[in-house]
């Protein structure tokens, strides 16, 4: 009897082991079960609880930065300027790519918001074939014009400009694998699986944060390590990344797609990747505005400058993940004609910009000279301007999220025009005159007072615009005849 028991127990037990690894694969299997419900639920709750599964992904945006900002500055303050000269030019490429995962995120979710699976697939394959086409070209355009940029465009010192050029040759080599890990990640977000995305760009910054001393002070590559272990942890995260959407999402599909189709597909990206990129182009010719003007006053001032941009990024982590979810939960709403959710998404998103981010604003105020002292131990005479930038410009931070989210809310309800507009205002309509009276003053806090100036006086602007575009929505249910579906 009792072996029988025992023979028994253990069956079942196996058993239980059995169904229980089955089940597991399934929901593995299952990309229904890591999509976060954007149709449907609390929009608020939504909101909070997809922020929180992003939270990790973009503390490792912010940690790429932070963490070569570290190690570069330990090099001293010409390392450390040539950085600051390297950042408007990644940030222009990283614009292109970033419009290009845009208008793939964009469509997609659209599509997944109509229940059409298939074209999404298509969509998303398209649209990764597309990404590889643009980025070789970027990447072989921005090596033969480095010297060029940096030397004339940016009016970079005789002593920085090599280490910047040496920086970007490396960069600009890993531009394909940076645009695939991007859209890629980027349609992980649209499609509800937004942890998943988050521990990609984890796994990123964990691999970069082991590589950048090993290169930098193992290899003695200086700066040149610092590129490079960009480049190696952006490769890791990419391939993880295509993996997933192939096997998990059944997202990417390894099949002849024809061209006129391929054609048709790429032309529904571009309508909004070619707005998406120009208005995001607006970033980096901001940075590279402020940096050639930053440059009239000398390397320490230039320096200054980027690093406090560095130290910002840490106010809008938890901003930047709730935005991650925002376009894509707009675009699958406007896809299934929920008008009424993407209404209150906008109240809820805005007023969480504009409470968050002034809190933020005054933690910067008190806590501005030990932020700045973590980066400048071997630059000390770098260390009053940022800490004079810390006080100012986070003034502007909840006004430049509500200017970023309202651009978010046109792109996803098809106005990704719209979106480009409102990001040129901001940099050629304010930013960028504001800069040229700092120039002419001769007086280095104006820089910092342009760029808060700029960021205000948008993001009221954008306020006012996007309520109006979500007032005159349709009833849930009904075409929208402001756009083509």
């Amino acid at each position: 009897m009792s072996n029988h028991s025992d023979n028994s127990t253990s069956v079942s037990f196996t058993q239980r082991i059995v169904l229980f690894t089955k089940d597991q694969y399934r929901n593995i299997s299952n990309p229904e079960n890591h999509k976060q419900g954007y149709t449907s639920g609390p929009i608020a709750s939504t909101m909070i609880r997809t922020a929180f599964m992003m939270l990790a992904g973009t503390l490792a945006i912010s940690g790429y930065n932070l963490v070569d900002g570290y190690f570069v500055g330990r090099l001293g303050e010409i390392p450390l300027a040539s950085m600051g000269l390297t950042l408007p030019l990644v940030m222009l490429v990283s614009c292109v790519l970033h419009g290009m995962a845009s208008g793939v995120m964009t469509t997609a979710a659209q599509a997944v918001g109509a229940k059409r699976n298939d074209k999404a697939a298509k969509l998303v394959t398209s649209g990764l074939l597309f990404s590889i086409v643009v980025s070789i070209f970027l990447g072989l355009l921005g090596v033969l014009t480095s010297n060029w940029v940096l030397m004339k465009g940016l009016k970079a010192s005789a002593e920085a400009a090599p280490l910047a050029r040496e920086y970007m040759n490396i960069w600009y080599a890993g531009c394909v694998t940076a645009t695939l890990g991007m859209c890629g990640n980027n349609v992980l977000i649209a499609v509800g699986d937004s942890r998943l995305a988050s521990r990609m760009m984890l796994l990123g910054l964990f691999v970069n944060t082991l590589l950048d001393p090993l290169f930098i002070f193992g290899f003695d590559m200086g700066i040149q390590g610092a590129a490079l272990a960009t480049v190696l942890a952006q490769l890791i995260g990419m391939c993880f990344i295509l993996y997933f959407l192939w096997k998990r999402h059944h997202l990417l599909r390894f099949q002849w797609i024809p061209i006129p189709s391929l054609l048709r597909f790429w032309r529904r990206i571009s309508d909004f990747a070619i707005p998406s990129a120009l208005g995001m182009l607006m970033v980096p010719i901001a940075s590279f505005a402020t940096t050639r003007v930053a440059n009239a006053f000398g390397d320490t001032i230039v320096a200054a400058v980027s690093t406090e941009g560095r130290i910002e990024s840490l106010a809008f982590v938890f901003p930047m993940a709730l935005g991650m979810s925002l376009l894509p939960m707009i675009g699958q709403n406007y896809g299934a004609r929920l008008y009424s959710r993407i209404h209150t998404c906008r109240r809820v998103a805005l007023r969480f910009a504009l409470c968050f981010l002034f809190s933020m604003a005054i933690l910067f105020a008190i806590f501005a000279e030990p932020l700045a002292a973590i980066f400048t131990r071997e630059a000390p005479e770098v260390r009053p301007w940022i800490v004079l930038g810390l006080r100012i410009i986070p003034w502007g931070f909840p006004f430049i999220e509500i200017h970023r989210y309202s651009t978010f809310f046109f792109t996803g309800c098809g106005h990704p025009v719209a979106a480009a507009l409102l990001n040129a205002m901001r940099v050629i309509g304010f930013l960028l005159p504001f800069l040229m009276i700092a120039k002419h003053l001769q007086y280095i806090p104006a820089i910092f007072i342009a760029r808060t100036a700029a960021d205000v006086i948008s993001g009221i602007i954008g306020w006012y615009l996007v309520h109006r575009l979500t007032k005159n929505f349709p009833a849930d249910g009904e075409h929208d005849p402001r756009v083509k579906h």
